[in-house]
């Protein structure tokens, strides 16, 4: 992702988030310190000049898979982009990335399009858990 997309990926990210409303100066401070991040990946599906999707994502250690794992942190596509190859394209390229570093499974936390992430070959596995530190 270059950081030419900044202002296409923060709209995106507003519509992700939820629970959260993203805000501009956090986004700005943060970009750049993922994108330098080797064990980070920001991956945007650009078409036509512009931003449709983007997928956050990174690789760390466990203790109890035997090597690392990756995590899907957030992964978005434009609501009138959808069902065009996007999320798709934006997860396969992403499980080369979190394969070539030697993870041994990609999980994410998601109760969205579960008929999407099932036909992509990947199955509910646990519940999640959050709390709000304030």
């Amino acid at each position: 992702m270059e950081k030419s997309d900044a202002d296409d990926v923060f709209a995106l990210a507003r519509e992700f988030g939820l629970t959260f409303r993203p805000e501009r100066e956090a986004f700005d401070a943060a970009l750049p310190l993922l994108l330098k991040d080797e064990d980070t990946l920001l991956l945007a599906a650009v078409v036509d000049g512009r931003v449709h999707g983007y997928l956050l994502g990174y690789v760390h250690l466990t203790l109890f898979a035997n090597g690392p794992v990756a995590w899907v942190e957030e992964a978005m596509v434009q609501s009138g982009s959808r069902r065009q190859g996007i999320g798709r394209g934006l997860l396969v390229e992403f499980e080369k990335w979190a394969r070539d570093r030697g993870a041994r499974y990609v999980a994410m936390a998601t109760r969205r399009a579960p008929e999407f992430y099932h036909a992509l070959g990947y199955e509910a596995s646990a519940t999640f858990y959050r709390k709000v530190l304030r």
